[in-house]
């Protein structure tokens, strides 16, 4: 499915061509305007006869896009892995609603608990379902090469933190890219009143109409049960004060 979100021009039967103005990938409701009318009209992807202007269907049903970025995330970090970029991290872990994943993009040391924070390198799906980017001057259909180009001129003091190698992370982190993509995702947030840390890593589906996960058991990033104590795991979904994401 092409890239729906504000901005793209469809076609209605009978309102002709508009303009999408707000959309939500979860619902499959978008607000569009038509012609010179100054209101917004409602309209469901599923039901109500809505095409991209070139007149090729969007079947939200049946194909429903990805509703968080961290499939792309995951391409783009793998990318960038093989370029060299190998301290580029990706956390990422749920809201306490449990309705949206967050994620976070990280350089240097490899430390999940005190990672560094830059401006820009982070963001949730709550945010992704209305508008699919990222926020560094992406588009929402750019591809892998494109996102990574994109972030590579947003900061490329930051990127360039990346360079090195880690090699350990690296080939974890391809092997979960792997078994995972395009489907589905991972995420490093734990219930915090487990007992013990589970033996493999959470994974997520990254759109509606999936099976669940039938694929091998993965296993956490290098390191990961360091942040484990005998007495009381670590909170993988703690995060510092100062953001709200």
């Amino acid at each position: 499915m092409k890239a729906l979100a504000p901005g793209t021009v469809i076609f209605h039967r009978y309102r002709g061509y508009g303009v999408i103005t707000a959309v939500n990938l979860m619902t499959g409701w978008v607000s569009a305007r038509f012609g010179s009318e100054g209101r917004t009209l409602d309209l469901n992807l599923s039901c109500d006869q809505v095409q991209y202007a070139d007149g090729e269907p969007i079947h939200f049903r049946a194909a429903p896009p990805d509703r968080m970025p961290h499939g792309r995330l995951m391409a783009m970090v793998q990318q960038l892995h093989q370029a060299g970029y190998q301290r580029l991290y990706l956390y990422s872990w749920p809201k306490p609603s449990g309705l949206h994943w967050r994620w976070h993009l990280f350089t240097g040391k490899r430390d999940w608990y005190r990672r560094s924070w830059r401006e820009g390198w982070y963001g949730s799906g709550a945010d992704y379902n209305l508008n699919p980017v990222m926020g560094w001057g992406d588009g929402p259909a750019d591809t892998v090469a494109e996102l990574c180009s994109a972030l590579a001129r947003f900061d490329p003091h930051g990127l360039a933190q990346a360079l090195g190698r880690d090699e350990d992370h690296s080939r974890w982190f391809a092997d979960v890219c792997a078994a995972l993509l395009p489907n589905y995702g991972y995420s490093l947030g734990i219930d915090g009143h487990r007992a013990s840390m589970p033996a493999s890593l959470p994974i997520i589906p990254l759109r509606a109409n999936l099976p669940p996960y039938a694929g091998p058991e993965l296993p956490w990033p290098p390191g990961w049960s360091a942040l484990w104590s005998r007495t009381r795991p670590f909170l993988a979904t703690s995060e510092p004060v100062r953001f709200d994401l």
